[in-house]
């Protein structure tokens, strides 16, 4: 019996009352526990697979950079709808360490409180030293090449680890470190003092032990920059470096500390945007080399973990192609998450060209899907023993934990132990007279005064330009004439002309070489000058120690200094 028009009616109100309340309940429903529901990391990473979409997929593979201190919505849109994978913290991001605290905390919160509760992969670049992109009140360290010049493992597992600690207060979860390239070429101005050493076994036993320290601070340590960037002085950030050696040498060398640390079962590999014409043949970056990412990294080195490009963004990566056409070769070319220095538009060409290849071939598929397992395994294995809360950082702890209280203590030990002598027959200096202290930085000088009381000052322009420096090498000579010795810091190569001018003006010279020690090599014989490796004021003390004879200058070079 037919309804009437008005029981139908009702019975259309109702349904539409049952679809408008079915809704609401279902906005306000707590996320989908999917990622905290025990089990078999291997397992529960194939089951998460299994229930995802499409879009889900794909947003694990990238991680993306915001501008600024405060992520914006563009930010949040991508973890709460595209279940977006990590987020990447530039130094940008971090020179306030409390406003960058605020930060991580809103947008893990964001990702633990939506889709199916998997945490974001929150990483930086803190190698210590030279490179380190949160500052606020984190500890500056002696950094990797002071770690090869003491030679101990011990140190690079310590540095790790008090650095890894700080990175956790922060809730930051992944370390782009350590940095295994060779200081093959020592003027190399983008390596430089980043790398433990020249040697292959040094750097490998330095790696893993480092790895390790990252570790026992529940930090996701990431070996880069795969296959080895120390044969190059060029900065892939603006160009695509030729490294122009055969495979043999890039096995035996460049090679051998990936080979340990995969051995070691390091989870993470960085890609490096290098060309090496004679493995490849084909013009283009490693990063986005099948051979390179598979068949090498894979296959024959037997890497198991997660391969992250370094930013896609990077001239070395585009190599005349878009974002897009980098995108899907490398994740072709066997990586699986996809870094990028800013967010990209939720329609953005390379998010349409991903989604386009994931439905549309089943090959690409295939590689997309193995790509996400790897990285859910990797956040199950890392993130999920430490539990939601232990994810979300602080704030109102940091003033505890930056820069961590040990920490501080044992980088003051370590850049003593990293202090290397030119001649160690030239130590200790004995100034005579008045002393001239030359140098660019304030806390060199902060730091001189003490060691040296009464000694006169000359401040130089690190970088100067041509003019410049005519005119501060006039100003450098008249505040020297009243000075019998003069005591340099040398920044670069450019600050070793004020040793010679010294030297010409007839001064006992002392010389304290920051960062990479190449500028050693214009030293004489007998020449008071040590090596620090830093611009800590831990490793100016040290430095000065040394010089002075209250502490031996136990380093030693851990690279060949080439005339």
């Amino acid at each position: 019996m037919p309804l009437s028009t008005r029981k139908a009616g009702r019975l259309v109100l109702a349904l539409c009352a049952l679809a408008i309340s079915s809704l609401l309940i279902a906005a306000s429903a707590p996320p989908r526990r999917d990622f905290w529901t025990p089990g078999n990391p291997e397992q529960r990473a194939q089951a998460i697979l299994g229930l995802m979409s499409d879009e889900e997929v794909l947003g694990q593979l990238f991680m993306m950079a915001y501008p600024g201190d405060a992520p914006p919505a563009l930010l949040f849109d991508w973890i709460t709808r595209r279940g977006l994978g990590g987020v990447k913290i530039f130094g940008w991001n971090a020179e306030d360490t409390d406003k960058l605290a605020a930060a991580i905390s809103a947008i893990q919160k964001a990702a633990l409180a939506s889709g199916r509760g998997i945490p974001l992969l929150l990483a930086t670049d803190q190698e210590g030293g030279w490179i380190r992109h949160v500052k606020g009140a984190t500890s500056l360290t002696p950094g990797n090449m002071a770690i090869g010049a003491s030679g101990r493992p011990y140190d690079a597992y310590w540095s790790a680890y008090y650095i890894g600690r700080e990175l956790d207060a922060l809730g930051i979860n992944m370390n782009f470190a350590p940095a295994v390239d060779l200081a093959t070429r020592p003027r190399s101005t983008i390596i430089g003092p980043r790398a433990f050493s020249s040697d292959p076994a040094q750097t490998a036993a330095l790696g893993a032990a480092y790895f390790r320290g990252l570790e026992a601070a529940g930090i996701i340590a990431t070996a880069k920059h795969f296959p080895g960037h120390g044969d190059t002085d060029l900065d892939s950030h603006g160009v695509l470096p030729v490294i122009d050696i055969d495979d043999k040498l890039l096995w035996e060398r460049e090679l051998l500390p990936f080979r340990v640390l995969a051995a070691e079962g390091v989870p993470a590999v960085m890609s490096g945007h290098l060309n090496f014409p004679r493995i490849t043949k084909d013009g283009n970056p490693a990063s986005l080399s099948k051979t390179f990412m598979t068949d090498i990294l894979r296959r024959r080195i037997g890497f198991s973990g997660v391969a992250v490009t370094d930013d896609l963004l990077m001239s070395g990566a585009a190599n005349g192609a878009d974002l897009a056409s980098a995108c899907l070769q490398a994740i072709s070319a066997g990586n699986d998450l996809l870094m990028a220095s800013r967010i990209i538009g939720l329609d953005d060409a390379a998010w349409k060209a991903l989604l386009s290849a994931y439905r549309g071939d089943p090959a690409f598929r295939a590689r997309a899907r193995e790509a996400a397992s790897r990285i859910l395994l990797l956040k199950l294995r890392y993130l999920r023993p430490k539990g939601e809360s232990a994810l979300v950082a602080d704030p109102a702890r940091l003033k505890d934990r930056l820069p961590d209280p040990e920490g501080r203590k044992f980088f003051a030990e370590q850049a003593y132990r990293a202090v290397t002598a030119f001649d160690p027959s030239s130590l200790p200096w004995k100034p005579t007279g008045q002393i001239l202290l030359v140098g660019g930085l304030t806390d060199f000088f902060s730091s001189a005064l003490v060691a040296y009381p009464g000694a006169q000052t000359f401040r130089y322009t690190i970088g100067a330009a041509a003019a410049k420096r005519e005119e501060e090498g006039a100003a450098f000579a008249a505040a020297a004439a009243g000075s019998s010795s003069v005591l340099v810091c040398v920044q670069s190569e450019g600050g070793m002309r004020f040793v010679d001018m010294a030297r010409a003006l007839g001064k006992r010279v002392a010389v304290l070489v920051l960062f990479s020690p190449e500028p050693l090599v214009r030293c004489r014989p007998k020449d008071s000058a040590v090596a620090v490796y830093g611009n800590s004021r831990q490793c100016m003390d040290a430095g000065l120690a040394a010089l002075s004879g209250r502490t031996a200058a136990e380093g030693r070079l851990p690279l060949i200094l080439e005339p």
